[in-house]
């Protein structure tokens, strides 16, 4: 998605990526890097108990592994640049697989040489159950002229 350059986006842009399941491995590896063990995501008894009767992954784990789902072209993309409107809908559990579909909803010329590119951005798993939603600004560079 992010292998053109600014000029080269237009609104209404669609792209859908591939898909990533969740694994019992991804949440431990998540709670030991950020230090959340919450039980509703590590603990299988306590989750149990809860409205959803298993355990679920961490809402920054499912949006860190959807970076790794998007394509980030260097010397294309400048940086991250935000992200806003942040929801998780629905859980994401073990087993579930994910994938993103974006629409670009704007475009901002930042100068002569960049600009940013806001995409609305959907996580939805294999049920076509959207799980979070956000809309994702990158700082984009323009072509060189030369």
């Amino acid at each position: 998605m992010f292998d053109k350059y600014f000029e080269d986006f237009q609104l209404g842009d669609v792209w859908e990526s591939k898909g990533r399941t969740i694994t019992e491995a991804d949440i431990v590896m998540f709670s030991a890097l950020s230090g959340d063990w919450f039980p509703l995501h590590t603990n299988i008894e306590y989750a149990k108990e809860t409205q959803y009767k298993q355990r679920i992954a961490h809402g920054m784990l499912v949006l860190s592994i959807t970076t790794g789902l998007v394509h980030f072209e260097p010397g294309v993309v400048v940086a991250f640049y935000g992200m806003d409107k942040v929801r998780f809908t629905n859980p994401t559990f073990i087993g579930d697989t994910i994938h993103l579909t974006g629409k670009v909803i704007d475009l901002k010329s930042k100068g002569s040489n960049q600009g940013v590119v806001t995409v609305l951005q959907e996580v939805k798993k294999q049920t076509g159950e959207i799980v979070a939603v956000f809309e994702m600004k990158l700082l984009v560079n323009q072509k060189t002229i030369e």
